[in-house]
């Protein structure tokens, strides 16, 4: 029985430093998440090099193509098979991605998500603009029901060396807060981004013809046909 006190202080004492064990781990952690979040906010509004990239950005022209590789009907629906073709910033011959798709119908829409930066993030005040492919679908699809080009979140190759000055880790950063942000006005005036907004072209497509997408600096996305040479 005497030694019952000394075991009750010894169990009151591992309470106490358990316990402090955990406000310090998780205050450690809220400082964590916190940094993480103050992290986003000061690469959008604060980052140096990253306005320098954007700034740098010079006016788009060409972003890519579709030429038709088959259009037959099947089952009484016409089918139209595309090979769809993204080229390089720095030349336009240069194919960084390539992808075939068969759509339903013959009335195609190329869907883009573009981002127009303002003068917060572009040092000379003048407007840049950058876009992301998100999908390919015909006019008897739903676009939510479209054939993905680039997925969510991912880094697009064509602007591959566009944050070459950036750490690895604000360069995901910046990408995955570009495609989350598209929803969230208020942060985007926050951070120099006057709109994320789709802008989906399309064309009725046939073959002998390639569709050449280009892209405006103010990034109006719009198609020119020539003939396949």
């Amino acid at each position: 029985m005497a030694h019952r006190p000394r075991l009750i202080r010894a169990f009151v004492y591992i309470l106490i430093i358990g316990g402090g064990i955990c406000l310090v781990a998780f205050s450690y952690m809220g400082r964590g998440l916190y940094h993480g979040a103050m992290t986003i906010h000061e690469l959008l509004t604060e980052n140096t090099q990253l306005k320098k990239a954007i700034t740098n950005l010079t006016g788009e022209d060409q972003i890519g193509y579709a030429k038709v590789v088959a259009q037959e009907p099947n089952n009484g629906r016409l089918l139209t098979t595309i090979r769809f073709v993204e080229t390089a910033r720095d030349d336009k011959l240069k194919r960084i991605l390539e992808k075939q798709y068969t759509i339903d119908g013959d009335v195609v829409y190329f869907d883009a998500l573009i981002v127009k930066f303002g003068d917060k993030m572009v040092m000379d005040g003048k407007t840049r603009a950058l876009y992301l492919w998100r999908r390919v679908y015909g006019e008897n699809t739903a676009p939510q029901k479209g054939f993905l080009i680039e997925e969510p979140g991912a880094a697009p190759r064509r602007y591959k060396d566009l944050l070459e000055a950036v750490p690895l880790n604000e360069k995901q950063m910046f990408w995955t807060a570009i495609w989350d942000l598209a929803n969230d006005t208020e942060k985007l005036k926050a951070y120099g981004i006057q709109a994320i907004y789709g802008n989906a072209v399309y064309s009725k497509l046939r073959p002998g013809l390639i569709y050449v997408l280009r892209i405006s600096p103010t990034g109006q996305v719009f198609p020119e046909v020539i003939p396949d040479m």
